[in-house]
């Protein structure tokens, strides 16, 4: 401790500390992220398979009920696939819209701090 000057130490154990605190957020986000994006990934094919099945399942149902045994299922499950596509597509555009608006955050950010 060759300072004398307790304001000075004190100013630079904060800068210590502020450091330290901004090298354990930056690893975190980065954490999140990779988890926020396999998350969302998840999200797709869960809501492919979802209009798959539920598909699978009205034409089948609908076929048993009026004897037309393959037509209605094959049927349904194309308009299943073609929901689950058009919900999986609103979804990538819904992500897509977050990021750009993030990343313009974070340049307007970064024009604002003169970087």
């Amino acid at each position: 401790m060759g300072d004398p000057d307790p304001k000075r130490q004190l100013d630079a154990l904060e800068a210590k500390i502020a450091a330290v605190k901004a090298a354990r957020d930056s690893d975190r986000t980065h954490q999140e992220e990779h988890y926020s994006q396999a998350q969302l990934a998840w999200r797709m094919v869960t809501e492919m398979v979802a209009g798959l099945g539920i598909g699978f399942g009205i034409g089948y149902g609908l076929d048993m009920v009026f004897g037309t045994t393959p037509f209605l299922m094959v049927l349904f499950t194309v308009l299943g696939l073609v929901a689950g596509v058009r919900v999986m597509l609103r979804s990538a555009a819904e992500i897509q819209k977050a990021q750009t608006a993030e990343a313009a955050g974070e340049d307007e950010k970064r024009d604002r701090d003169g970087d």
